[in-house]
This record gives structure tokens, C-alpha cells and sequence, in this order.
């Protein structure tokens, strides 16, 4: 099944998502719906707040199916530690057509449970990095948008809600 992208102004994208407890069918067919919603969006990541479900879930192929072993589901996901600085233009599914320039780790290590529940941890450099950072950010409530210095970050905030008026932000 193929979600529909919450866009910006959802509260589920403003909110902790809720810890995953159960390892099961369930859960698996949820992942493999993440992985066709994010490749049918054009996405390198994606969490389950995205799509309207609020849990500690996130789906991440920076390969964007070249490489499908290098696909990565993140059940429960923390950023256990971050070293050296990268900065490059960021976007997200649930803003689109906003990229901005965000500075982030270059070198980022999460530990996370696999769908069956085993801890395992797991370090990436670049655009991994930075996709372990956004998709943990938005499980935590919080959208790229926050690391876009303020007067940029209120100008996307303000196009948004002109959009919003206009009907054309659905």
C-alpha cells in the first residue's frame, strides 16, 4: 500500500512518536508499505510520522534501490554519537519543493532494534549521516526546518501558509 505524505502543519509531524513494542506481521508489512511510500515519493528516508502513523519507525535507502542490500529499517532509533560538521542542501517529503542549506554530523552512529527486535548499531558518514539525523529528528517531533537559521526558516514558514490560504498546500 502506497501512503499519502503528511505535509508540514500536521500535528503528528510536531509530535514524539510512541516507542514500537510489538515485532510482528503487522509491523513487517508496515515496513515494506515505508519502503514502496518512500521510493514512490522519490525519498531516501522516510518515518512512520510521515505517513500519519505516529511510531518510532523509520525506513532509510540512500541507494534509492540500487543497492538493496544497503536498505535500513530503524525500529526505536537513538543517535548515540555524532562527530565532524558537513553542510549541504537538505530537504524532507513532508516540505516539498524546500531544500535549504543545513549544517549536521558528518559521521553518525544510532543504535536501533531490526524488525525483529535485536539491538544492533549501525555508523554512517555523508548523506547516511544526514538521513540518520532527519529521520530520528522527525520520530522526535521535530522537522529539518528547525536547523534553517530564522530569517530563511520564517520566509519557508510564511510561503507555506500562503499556500495554505491559496488551497494549493493540501
Amino acid at each position: 500500500m502506497i501512503y499519502p505524505i503528511v505535509k508540514y502543519g500536521d500535528p503528528v509531524l510536531e509530535q514524539p512518536a510512541a516507542p514500537v513494542t510489538a515485532f510482528d506481521d503487522e509491523l513487517r508489512k508496515l515496513v515494506a508499505d515505508m519502503f514502496d511510500s518512500m521510493y514512490e515519493a522519490h525519498g531516501v528516508g522516510l518515518a512512520a510520522p510521515q505517513i500519519g502513523i505516529s511510531k518510532h519507525l523509520a525506513v532509510i535507502d540512500v541507494t534509492f534501490k540500487e543497492n538493496p542490500s544497503e536498505k535500513l529499517v530503524l525500529v526505536n532509533p537513538q543517535i548515540i554519537h555524532t562527530e565532524g560538521k558537513q553542510a549541504g542542501q537538505e530537504g524532507c517529503l513532508s516540505l516539498p519543493d524546500f531544500r535549504e542549506k543545513v549544517t549536521s554530523a558528518n559521521r553518525v552512529t544510532v543504535r536501533a532494534q531490526d524488525l525483529e527486535g535485536k539491538f544492533f548499531e549501525r555508523t554512517g558518514e555523508g548523506l547516511l549521516a544526514r538521513a540518520f539525523l532527519h529521520e530520528t529528528d522527525h520520530l522526535n517531533g521535530k522537522l529539518f526546518i528547525s536547523h534553517v537559521r530564522g530569517l530563511k526558516r520564517d520566509l519557508i514558514k510564511r510561503k507555506i501558509r500562503k499556500m495554505v490560504k491559496a488551497g494549493e498546500w493540501l
